[in-house]
């Protein structure tokens, strides 16, 4: 504990340097400005910001896509505030109080109490990683090949079932989709090359910032140019900076909020919008004022800001100590770590343990960032909003193109990226998440790699990938999972409650009485 709080102490002293400052005021604004324009979402900016610190040194490019990651996040309750249209998909419950309370003439306070709730959320968010991330790391220690097997299959089974409310088995087919894409190039025990077809290139498989350009970038480029351009801005003209006894009298919305943002973080490839509105839906179901939800409540906007906001820390967590991102924009930050030499996973608190609370100093100085920006610049930034449409998709198709090339300075990874970003139009069009595909891409290397050596250790023998106990909780949550969102479960379910009670009509032997 006191060695942690020494790393901590040592992670603020280093990045407070002006050169640093600089850094982090300009990414996170950066992320505002990325995050308030609808269609420009946190991932699709991280992505093409990794593209461009390549040459960074590894702590400077991380600092970069932290703060530019918090600042995005928060930066979409502007438009959602003002627009009705969240401007990442993770504001979208910001939208259900902020949008009202901006019709009442109240959009300055309504963005002072969200930049107050995205604080405090991110804050608490933070405490949490600093407590949570050596614990988790060291738990991981006992993980073997087997346990990393599973672990990989539970974040896609997760990941699709809770990104897919509707239909989980898109969830799940995007998921799947995003492993095989995984599965091509060389393998990695035997460098044996597979779905190459003859082609030199596909030897070396997708690269996954060609894939995260193309699904989050160019996919979201042609999702938006097909979409209405939205509506006027509106001024913020009364009190920006709220009242503090607004702020003292939700207190405990505020705490709640941000441990279940954090909390909902950790699950793999779930993501900020979840946290936003489990956030929502816990602050509702405990306040006092339930009948003010929807139409302009202080405590339902700055709940759901604050759980939006701690999930960025919350997923942050896994992607340290476990090398499995918590949400799309964790995926590129990730894939950054890599990039920059950096090795996430259970052996991180041994190797590098002044690194992450490096990480937990970075999100304190970019939650710094946002309260200054949020209170002091709402008027000049409301300016990006008026960005013609037009003017800005160009930009963005050259940095797509640029950044995939980047990569590898290969043109097949434009191309690659132009096929992914196809693919993920037509996904999306057809109601499939992004969020479980690219998490598969992740995890794909992770759960190929562990089958095969779990099967090398044992000589082909199954039975440790099932009979170990944290890997027999693992497949039961996962079979519970699968269970809960296939259809014909509670048709099976009703099917034998209705031969338990005879037929349910109260009349026969055995039967529930009428009023069962």
């Amino acid at each position: 504990m006191y060695e942690g709080l020494q790393h901590l102490a040592e992670g603020i002293v280093s990045l407070a340097t002006p050169m640093n400052v600089f850094h982090i005021a300009w990414a996170t604004l950066l992320g505002i400005c990325v995050g308030m324009l609808p269609g420009l979402t946190a991932t699709l900016g991280l992505t093409l910001m990794a593209t461009l610190t390549f040459h960074m040194p590894p702590s400077q490019a991380i600092m970069i896509l932290i703060s530019m990651y918090v600042g995005a996040i928060f930066g979409g309750s502007r438009s959602a505030i003002l627009l009705n249209i969240p401007g990442t998909p993770a504001n979208a419950a910001v939208a259900l109080d902020g949008f009202p309370l901006a019709r009442q003439g109240k959009v300055g306070q309504a963005m002072g109490l969200a930049t107050v709730g995205a604080v405090f959320g991110t804050i608490i968010g933070t405490i949490c990683l600093a407590f949570f991330a050596p614990f988790l790391a060291e738990r991981a220690l006992d993980f073997q090949s087997f346990e990393f097997f599973w672990l990989a299959v539970l974040g896609v089974v997760i990941s699709g079932r809770l990104t897919a409310n509707q239909d989980p088995l898109k969830g799940w087919i995007a998921g799947f989709l995003g492993l095989i894409v995984a599965m091509a190039g060389q393998d990695v025990l035997q460098s044996y090359p597979r779905f190459a077809y003859g082609y030199s290139d596909m030897r070396a498989g997708f690269d996954l910032l060609p894939v995260l350009v193309g699904v989050f970038g160019f996919a979201e480029l042609l999702s938006v140019m097909k979409t209405p351009i939205y509506g006027t801005v509106k001024s913020a003209t009364d009190r920006v900076i709220p009242k503090i006894r607004d702020v003292i009298r939700y207190w405990k919305s505020i705490i709640s909020s941000g441990i279940t943002g954090t909390m909902m973080g950790l699950i793999p490839g779930v993501g900020e919008d979840m946290g936003a509105w489990v956030s929502y839906a816990g602050a509702r179901a405990m306040s006092k004022e339930k009948e003010k939800f929807g139409k302009g409540s202080y405590e339902g906007l700055i709940s759901a800001q604050a759980g939006c906001s701690a999930s960025v820390p919350g997923a942050i967590i896994p992607v340290l100590t476990l090398a499995i991102p918590g949400s799309a924009p964790a995926a590129v930050l990730l894939a950054a770590l890599f990039v920059h030499g950096v090795r996430p996973g259970p052996l991180i608190m041994i190797e590098r343990a002044p690194f992450v609370y490096e990480i937990v100093a970075m999100v304190l100085f970019a939650s710094v960032a946002i309260l200054a920006f949020g209170l002091l610049m709402t008027r000049p930034l409301l300016k990006v909003l008026e960005v013609p449409r037009n003017r800005l998709m160009p930009i963005i198709f050259v940095l797509c193109v640029v950044g995939a090339f980047a990569v590898n300075n290969r043109v097949f990874d434009v191309w690659v990226m132009l096929a992914f970003g196809v693919i993920g139009f037509f996904l999306r069009e057809l109601r499939f998440p992004m969020a479980p595909l690219i998490l598969g891409v992740v995890l794909g290397p992770i759960l190929d790699e562990n089958l095969r050596r779990g099967l090398q250790l044992t000589g082909g023998e199954l039975a440790p990938f099932f009979n170990r106990p944290i890997c027999m909780a693992l497949w039961l949550v996962i079979a519970i999972t699968f269970l809960l969102g296939t259809n014909w479960f509670p048709r099976l379910l009703a099917k034998t409650q209705t031969v338990i009670f005879g037929g349910g009509k109260g009349d026969g032997p055995g039967a529930p009485p009428k009023d069962y």
